[in-house]
């Protein structure tokens, strides 16, 4: 596996770098910046057509800035300084674990001297040479393009706090034993947690800023689908624990021509050191599992694109707001209550059945997804179609 992106070029490349850079957190990165340019380009269609109305809204350009502004900037600069501070000092600690340097109290006090005096003394010199001018007042067209930062600062704190809390209410055991490290980890995301937070705290945003939700919402499904499978491609790589059950019996015939590995993975060399010791094997990552299991990142991968496929192409058909996100409500819940049926996870004991959190909310969110469609279809039919047609 490839704990590290560092570990991806290395076996490509043959060469022997670190990196400080851990594969899933990549890969969630890039997540959200596929999902970005997805969500851009949709609603940049979408406005055209007048689903999203521009508005006209005076801001102030230039004038004084304030002293706190000063010292906030030395502060945030000597904070980075002081934890960047033990990469400069001791590069390999810090590229063999960089979550846990940044999240101890360890610093560099020199760096954070540097960082802060370069940070703070570059915007007390814009301070000075600002403090006598005057703003000004523009008026600017802003679009619901304009909302897309904030959009997704809400959706990467909001997803992050879903997705830890979710994770701790089912392995409730484990929180309890360590609350600590389970609240501050990096690991240990249901991905669940992070969409239900995420979607409450977007829809608010967009509702407070005077937008329809249920348009944007469409928008936004085709991207989450797409964002989604590329994060389970750094759940793969990494070996991060999110894989299947055992699967020690043999490849039937009929799949001969796929590769082993696809029917039954070990994950040699993951990233949580799960797993038997492999022979011959020194270093930090020389676990691997016995039996192997269903890779189930990587179904997950194949079925994220192909509903994303399938959600691009009905963007531009389907007439009423509502449906498209509802189409991605129950492709979503099919695709994980199907996926939960060969994977690990933690279980719940209902009436005498074995049920995961997942399989119980993916089964409500395809119930969902059923109703919102029928709603939808229904209320727009009786009321005549929304302001705009997404045909086109």
């Amino acid at each position: 596996m490839y704990p590290r992106v560092s570990d991806i070029i290395n076996d490509f490349l043959g060469t022997d770098i670190l990196l400080p850079v851990q594969t899933f957190g990549f890969f969630v990165a890039v997540a959200f910046m596929v999902a970005y340019f997805v969500l851009k380009w949709e609603l940049s269609r979408m406005e055209s057509l007048g689903y999203f109305p521009t508005r006209k809204q005076k801001v102030k350009v230039g004038g004084p800035i304030k002293l706190q502004e000063v010292l906030i900037s030395l502060l945030v600069w000597a904070l980075v300084g002081y934890k960047l501070g033990l990469m400069f000092e001791d590069y390999g600690s810090f590229a063999r674990n960089p979550q846990a340097a940044l999240l101890s109290t360890d610093g560099s006090a020199l760096w954070a001297i540097l960082f802060g005096a370069v940070g703070g003394g570059f915007r007390f010199y814009e301070y000075q040479k600002r403090k006598n001018t005057k703003a000004k007042t523009e008026e600017v067209t802003r679009g619901i393009r304009d909302e897309l930062g904030a959009v997704l600062t809400i959706a990467f704190v909001a997803g992050i706090l879903g997705a830890k809390i979710f994770h701790n209410l089912e392995y409730w055991d484990d929180f309890i034993a360590n609350p600590i490290e389970a609240l501050f980890s990096f690991s240990g995301l249901t991905f669940y947690g992070g969409l239900i937070c995420a979607g409450l705290g977007i829809a608010w945003y967009i509702h407070k800023q005077g937008y329809e939700v249920l348009p944007f919402a469409d928008a936004v499904a085709p991207a989450l689908m797409l964002s989604y499978g590329v994060g389970r491609i750094g759940c793969q790589l990494a070996g991060d624990g999110d894989w299947g059950i055992p699967n020690p019996a043999p490849k039937p015939d009929w799949l001969s021509w796929l590769p082993d590995w696809m029917w039954a993975f070990d994950y040699p060399g993951n990233v949580i050191g799960a797993g038997e010791p492999i022979p011959g094997c020194t270093g930090e990552f020389c676990t691997h599992l016995v039996p192997p299991v269903f890779p189930t990142p990587f179904y997950e991968v194949l079925m994220s694109l192909l509903i994303f496929a399938i959600l691009w192409s009905l963007r531009k058909r389907l007439k009423y707001w509502g449906q498209m996100f509802a189409t991605f409500l129950f492709f979503n819940g099919l695709e994980r209550f199907l996926i939960e049926k060969i994977r690990v996870n933690s279980k719940y004991h209902i009436f005498g059945a074995e049920i995961t959190q997942a399989e119980i909310i993916s089964a409500l969110l395809m119930i969902a997804g059923i109703a919102m469609f029928i709603l939808a279809t229904t209320r727009w039919k009786k009321t005549g179609p929304p302001p705009a047609s997404q045909s086109g």
